[in-house]
């Protein structure tokens, strides 16, 4: 008697043919076995893949067995059709089709899986619309054929319908899949489609799916992708028993905003409840890191996941370059690199891509062009762009033109919106406006429509290279042109208002960004703590400062640099310690501006403190700007010696800014040797500097030495040094009124002038003494007097006090130090007029109340 084979039986049979090669009596096996046994057609192929065999052949063998007589029943057939769909096989799928019409099984048959197989088929291979008609032609509709027709749908990218059609199946009663509604919420999650989501989510509670760990897990991405975290976490608090995936869904969820510390906690519960971290884990963890620019922690990210014996791959090696993609991390990245060519992991496109971006981005074009020579025929256009990006940033825009070029002849890749837009950027920065138009323009004569991403590259290179003027009227050109400014573009406008002290203006970008929803953006926050803090509004930058959810590193170092600003030494460092309490590690820019907090208040024993911790607890060589701020805290404080040897011993050669703040502190102090030691080599590094002529002018003449400052203005006479204009300003309304010390006068002069003499009355009746020694000219106490009363701060100050009614306070900026005397006024006009004053100068802000200085009349 025959034995009967089981489903084990056929398995080995087929495996052991594959094994040898014979592909057409595994195929005759596996479907002349398959309505009995139901061996898995999906595993078939895999299993012939594995062993290197064409999979179309496996078709073949059906249509072999056919054609030598064998019928098939529906079930084969249903089999066979969803082969041919997933092979994409057209011609078989409409033998197929035809067959089963001539024996009229689409129309009778019961049995909707037929008809489903032909959907998925239709969907796929051919047109959704045909699967569509066989849909609307079904007498009876089952929960096969209604998921069905909802994937077809999802999988031609046609999400709206399938959503319409998953609410008509709810009413039909039909019963959704597990797959189905997983794919649903993937889909909402790549289309962002919240309100679709938050809708299927219900049905997901309704239906008694919250159980099901991968709906769960999909619903989480979901959430997170339309960035609602929160929403995600209270999804994953929900799910009883979780697998890897939801751990990794949660982790992935809070490291692609930038939420580390809470991405960290999660991976420690995660292991505490025996979930072992896999690849996945680790690269979420990396990738976080890196769009935090934290390359610390993503080296330490890096160590954890050796240690538990998993080896880097190529997504983790991009993300580790990503974080090392910064000024002064250069070794590091080095390093990586090396580690790159140790593994062989050069051959992968991305990888060689990142590091030429991070050679860019560390300054190192050499190396850049060196890794970009030995990608051969693998450039894409992302490296070419990332090589013409780093010619452009670097001032080198011909080279970049030059490099667009042989990238369309030699590469025969035609440049894109990002090419063009990086040598947009490159003329801006360098000052080229009119050319970087003239990219604009091109652009558009080959047919490549300028974006918002052109003009924001425009407004950019202007902010760098301090072009506000231009940038200003770039943007107001791009509002005619039609483009609707993004975050980015938002955030280097608030910059360049910030820059020009229009607050008004500023504020008015503000309203614009909480009207469309751009206030969350950690970036545009950060930008407008900038631009309130430089336009003097210090409380307003604190509100929005801490209204800010996920601060950015960039934000905490605005907000410190704001009380450095006006002199707030103790809020200053309070920020300080609260960011640290926040698990935010600090940068040499953090540092800038806790040694600018404590040099501008005078707290030198805290300056040296940090000084010293930035080296001992975290490794932040000293740069130029933190000796600059060392010499400037020790000399204004009266330490001059001290920083003298500062000077001397410090690892770096004195610039001229260390210098030339060492000599300012010797005109507060009048140390006339000091003085003129540091003035004999500032002449040798800057003959042309009219600022260093000025102060040793100052110095000079607080001691009476006329003779002195005569040899100096000859000296300035000789090298043809002109004393740059004088100037301060006020915003009236919508206008700005601008107050020179010589030249064009103001036309309400006689009135402002007036006013003033009346001021200067009543503060001499209050004790007020005029400070003559503020004039650096040979002539009588009372001509000083007069000419004291020509400071352009006093008179724009004045002018505030006839125009603006009401109690806002007078906004006043200054392109030079305010004097002693102006200060003193200042500070008796608060109280003579109960008025608040502003006044900006340079990088320091005087905030006048009740007749004191937030600076302490420190400055």
């Amino acid at each position: 008697m025959m034995r009967k084979f089981d489903r084990f039986d056929l398995e080995c049979l087929i495996s052991r043919y594959l094994e040898y090669g014979e592909l057409g009596y595994a195929s005759a096996i596996f479907f002349m076995g398959f309505p009995r046994n139901q061996v898995s057609w999906m595993g078939f192929l895999r299993e012939v893949e594995s062993f290197g065999l064409e999979k179309q052949m496996v078709l073949e063998g059906f249509v072999q067995l056919q054609s030598k007589g064998v019928n098939f029943d529906e079930v084969v057939l249903v089999m066979v059709l969803r082969i041919c769909t997933v092979l994409m096989n057209e011609r078989l799928g409409f033998i197929v089709h035809g067959g089963l019409i001539k024996r009229g099984v689409v129309d009778s048959s019961e049995d909707t899986r037929v008809v489903s197989a032909l959907m998925s088929f239709y969907g796929r291979c051919v047109s959704p619309d045909v699967a569509h008609k066989l849909f609307d032609e079904m007498s009876e509709r089952d929960d096969l054929s209604w998921n069905e027709i909802v994937m077809v749908n999802l999988r031609s990218g046609k999400w709206e319908k399938a959503v319409k059609l998953f609410r008509e199946m709810q009413f039909s009663s039909a019963k959704v899949y597990d797959r189905t509604m997983v794919k649903l919420l993937q889909v909402c999650s790549n289309k962002g489609g919240l309100e679709e989501g938050r809708q299927i989510h219900g049905y997901v509670l309704r239906l008694g799916f919250e159980a099901n760990v991968s709906v769960c897990n999909s619903l989480i991405v979901m959430y997170s992708r339309s960035g609602e975290v929160e929403t995600s976490r209270k999804v994953f608090d929900s799910v009883k028993d979780r697998n890897l995936s939801s751990w990794n869904s949660i982790i992935s969820s809070y490291t692609a905003f930038g939420y580390v510390d809470d991405a960290m906690a999660l991976l420690e519960e995660m292991e505490r409840c025996d979930f072992e971290p896999d690849i996945v884990t680790w690269n979420s963890l990396l990738s976080g890191h890196a769009f935090k620019g934290l390359y610390k922690g993503a080296i330490a990210i890096l160590k954890r996941m050796q240690v538990s014996s998993l080896k880097p791959n190529t997504s983790s090696i991009t993300s580790l370059l990503q974080a090392v993609a910064e000024p002064g991390v250069l070794k590091i990245g080095k390093e990586i690199h090396g580690y790159v060519i140790r593994n062989q992991l050069w051959y992968d496109v991305y990888v060689e891509t990142t590091l030429i971006d991070m050679y860019v981005k560390t300054g190192c074009l050499p190396y850049a062009k060196k890794v970009f020579d030995t990608m051969d025929e693998k450039k894409n256009i992302v490296a070419w762009n990332s090589l013409i990006s780093g010619l452009s940033y670097a001032g080198l825009v011909q080279d970049a033109e030059g490099l667009m070029s042989k990238m369309e002849k030699e590469g025969g890749i035609k440049p894109d919106a990002v090419t063009w837009n990086n040598l947009v950027y490159g003329y801006a920065a360098c000052g080229e406006t009119e050319k970087a138009l003239d990219v604009i323009e091109k652009m558009k004569k080959n047919r490549m429509e300028p974006n918002v991403v052109s003009w924001t590259a425009i407004l950019s290179g202007c902010s760098k290279n301090g072009d506000f003027k231009n940038a200003l009227k770039v943007f107001f050109k791009m509002q005619e042109e039609g483009v609707s400014p993004n975050s980015a573009t938002i955030s280097t406008l608030l910059r360049i208002l910030g820059c020009l002290s229009l607050l008004h203006s500023g504020k008015e970008v503000h309203c614009f960004c909480l009207k469309n929803n751009l206030i969350r953006d950690a970036y545009v926050a950060t930008a407008l703590v900038d631009m309130y803090t430089r336009s003097g509004d210090l409380r307003s930058a604190s509100e929005v400062f801490w209204s800010i959810e996920n601060k950015p590193l960039a934000s905490w170092n605005c907000m410190i640099m704001g009380h450095a600003m006006f002199g707030k030494g103790e809020e200053g460092i309070a920020v300080f310690n609260k960011m640290l309490e926040a698990g935010m590690e600090p940068d040499a820019i953090t540092f800038t501006s806790v040694l600018s907090v404590c040099k501008n208040s005078g707290l030198v024993r805290e300056g040296w403190r940090y000084f010293d911790l930035m080296r001992s607890r975290y490794g932040i060589n000293p740069s130029i700007e933190h000796c600059s701020c060392m010499v400037d805290m020790l000399g204004r404080s009266g330490y001059l010696d001290e920083a003298w040897d500062f000077i001397q011993t410090m690892p770096l050669k004195p610039d001229a800014t260390i210098l030339g703040a060492f000599l300012s502190s010797c005109k507060i102090h009048r140390d006339l040797e000091l003085g003129e030691v540091a003035w004999k080599r500032l002449h040798v590094l800057e003959p042309h500097n009219s600022a260093n002529y000025m102060m040793m002018i100052n110095l000079y003449s607080s001691m009476n030495r006329w003779e002195a400052v005569e040899h100096i203005r000859d000296l300035m006479r000789h090298h043809r040094v002109r004393v740059q204009d004088l100037w301060s300003w006020i915003q009236i309304d919508q206008t700005v009124h601008i107050f020179y010390a010589e030249g064009k006068a103001h036309p309400d002069e006689g009135e402002i002038y007036f006013e003033l003499y009346r001021l200067v009355s009543e503060m001499k009746r209050s004790g007020y003494v005029p400070d003559t020694s503020c004039v650096h000219q040979n002539v009588s106490e009372l001509e000083k007097e007069k000419l004291l009363m020509g400071h352009t701060e006093k008179l724009a100050i004045t002018y505030g006090l006839i125009k603006k009614k009401g109690l806002d306070p007078i906004r006043v900026v200054k392109n030079t130090s305010i004097c002693s005397d102006c200060h003193t006024v200042a500070k008796y006009i608060t109280v003579l007029r109960n008025r608040e004053i502003v006044l900006q100068e340079g990088s320091r802000i005087h905030h006048f109340k009740d007749g004191k200085c937030s600076c302490n009349d420190s400055w």
